[in-house]
């Protein structure tokens, strides 16, 4: 049976550089990305795919600013010098025999996202993503597997439930809920985890929670009355778009170990 590995690139460039506490300079982007190459070879050897789809953020601005300018405002730019070497990177991972996906517009979730919907709806086999970004795991959903790669652990269906509180195909209403100070998703203010869990078990969905709890005469069913269009933002922000041209088949992602 075939396997899909997923790899959020980014997600593991940028947690390896900002491991290290040295100041930002050609040399630690240079041992960075040798390390970060390192985690490459790892999660192939470990997960042996039959198709791996290597995806990172392109940069610049993408569909969500265009919808919400704040978006991402808060977030400390890709360092100078680790951005200048992304090129040289990619081009090693080509050499590795990876197919590496940075793509306009889009951010890499979505490009991860509708590369493994696409697989799992096709009934290609088993699908792996690798990352630690939160958003990503709704594709537990549909049947994915999350692989930790700094943890070296699964995260499956009940992972999700108890860090989250919530099932997988929730996650997203609970971000909207909940806001991403990370990435500028506002939500409703005072709304942390506990809260939007409590009210999508309580609820159903998103939906329900503004039509239910967001008529109630409590302060909470107010912010809910009064934020409703940012609340309508967020859940768009934390959207995965599952709809992206990839411009690559199957066989262009066709990994050969040998």
């Amino acid at each position: 049976m075939a396997k899909l590995l997923a790899i959020d690139g980014l997600n593991i460039v940028r947690r390896v550089y900002e491991a290290s506490p040295e100041p930002d300079s050609d040399l630690k982007a240079s041992i960075a990305l040798r390390h970060a190459l390192s985690s490459f070879r790892n999660l192939l050897e470990t997960h042996q795919p039959t198709h791996v789809l290597a995806a990172f953020d392109h940069g610049g601005e993408n569909w969500r600013h265009a919808l919400y300018p704040r978006y991402r405002e808060g977030r400390a730019p890709m360092p100078a010098v680790l951005r200048a070497a992304l090129p040289g990177f990619h081009q090693r991972l080509r050499e590795v025999g990876l197919q590496v996906l940075a793509i306009p517009g889009v951010e890499a979730d979505d490009v991860i996202g509708t590369g493994v919907l696409r697989w799992l709806s096709e009934g290609k086999g088993e699908a792996i993503v690798a990352t630690t970004d939160k958003d990503l795991h709704h594709l537990i959903a549909h049947g994915a597997l999350v692989w930790d790669h700094f943890k070296n652990e699964w995260h499956d269906d009940a992972w999700v439930r108890q860090r989250f509180g919530v099932a997988p195909e929730r996650l997203h209403d609970l971000l909207a809920l909940m806001g991403d100070p990370t990435d500028g998703v506002p939500g409703v203010s005072k709304v942390g985890m506990k809260t939007a869990a409590r009210l999508l078990n309580a609820y159903g969905d998103l939906d329900a929670v503004i039509a239910g709890a967001g008529i109630l005469k409590t302060p909470l069913g107010e912010r809910l009355r009064a934020e409703r269009g940012i609340l309508e933002i967020s859940r768009q922000l934390v959207h995965v778009k599952t709809d992206v041209r990839l411009g690559v088949s199957w066989n262009m992602l066709a990994y050969d170990a040998h």
